[in-house]
Formats: C-alpha cells, structure tokens, sequence
C-alpha cells in the first residue's frame, strides 16, 4: 500500500481536536483530495452506528468487554472499508483515535488489560498499525479542568467516569509510548496550543519532510 497513516490520540482534554483541525487544513493546502480526515469510533456508515451504540448515554448497563468487543468491531469496519481502500488508493490517513485509545481506554481504563485488548484487536486490524502515532499528553487534573471550562455539548457516556479511570487511560498512553518509541511520538499538550501545534508539526515534518512545502 502506498499512502501513509497518522494517527492522533490522547486523554480527555488534551485538545485534539483543535490540533487535528490545523494539522488536516495545513495537509489539505498541500496535498488537496489526497487527504483523508476519519475517526474512530466511525469512520463509514456501519462503524458510525456503532459508535451511536457505544456513546449513548442511556447504555449504562453496558459490560466493559461487551464495550470492548464493540470498538473492535467498529475498528474492523473502518480497516476493511475505509482505512486500506485509502492507503492502496495512496491517500494521506489522518485518524481521530485508532487502537491505542482501545487499549488505553478498556485496557487501562477499565483494568481489562492492555495486552487482553491489544490481542483482541488483532483480528479487528489485520496487522495494519500507523506509520505514526501523535499522542498528545497532558496532567489528568488539566484535561478534566479544560473538559469542565469548555463543556457546552451534551454529556454522554464515556464522560461519566472517575479521576482515576482517567488516571489509568494516561498510564496506559505512556506505557504504549514506551512500547513503540519509533511509532508513537509524545506531544507535551500542557503549554500553549500554537506551541502544541507546532510540536505536532515538527513531529510530521521529521518523519514525512516530503509533506509540506519548503
């Protein structure tokens, strides 16, 4: 396959998602229609119901491994749909989460264990793992802070947990960090977000120069 794959996580607050917006337009100028802009849980139309499913506020009887499962199975459909159509079809892949946040989220998170989600999700992502991995990294007291300041859209169920579930997603973040030095690079998202930005793209420029122009 010859596009390339990038994918952007971290814990609540970390400001993801302004960061991807700035990283996908400053990609569009450069490589137009060759970039593609997806996300997990979702990605297509199948995935996108699941992820209705798990999101849903009124499914807080849901099992953790019937969660787990759930990820997985979304995560299958995007691989087998959208995520390698667009690497052999040569396309830029920016992914709003991917498999690490599974095994930080339920691995760690909800104690099912890392290495349990990691072999779980095997068999949902056929062997395909980003070039690159951005993991945005913050204090969990910070990101919860910024979720609390920032809150104006409704709270849905993955919002409801404690501090130390969310002390556990972050561990498990650095221990994967630790794991997979040459994928995943480590973002300090505790600083000014034009300084966030620019950290992501010097991360991006270091591995694909060829991206942007001089």
């Amino acid at each position: 396959m010859s596009g390339r794959f990038i994918s952007f996580e971290g814990p609540d607050g970390a400001g993801k998602t302004s960061v991807l917006n700035n990283i996908r337009q400053a990609l569009i100028n450069q490589l137009g229609t060759q970039v593609l802009y997806t996300r997990e849980p979702g990605g297509n139309q199948i995935a996108e119901q699941i992820r209705a499913v798990l999101l849903d506020k009124q499914n807080t009887a849901m099992d953790d491994w019937t969660e787990a499962f759930l990820y997985a199975a979304s995560r299958r459909q995007h691989v087998v749909q959208t995520l390698k159509p667009a690497l052999e079809a040569g396309k830029l892949i920016l992914c709003d989460r991917y498999l690490d946040s599974s095994i930080a989220y339920q691995g760690g998170g909800r104690n099912l264990g890392v290495d349990k989600i990691w072999e779980l999700n095997q068999y949902a992502i056929d062997g395909l793992l980003p070039d690159l991995t951005i993991f945005l990294d913050l204090p969990v007291e910070t990101g919860l802070a910024r979720i609390e300041k920032g809150r104006a859209e409704t709270i849905n169920r993955l919002d409801e947990q404690t501090v130390n579930f969310h002390r556990r997603v972050r561990q498990a973040y650095l221990t994967l960090q630790e794991r997979f030095p040459d994928r995943i690079v480590k973002i300090n998202a505790d600083q000014d977000l034009n300084q966030v930005i620019e950290d992501v793209h010097r991360a991006i420029h270091a591995r694909y120069d060829d991206l942007f122009t001089k």
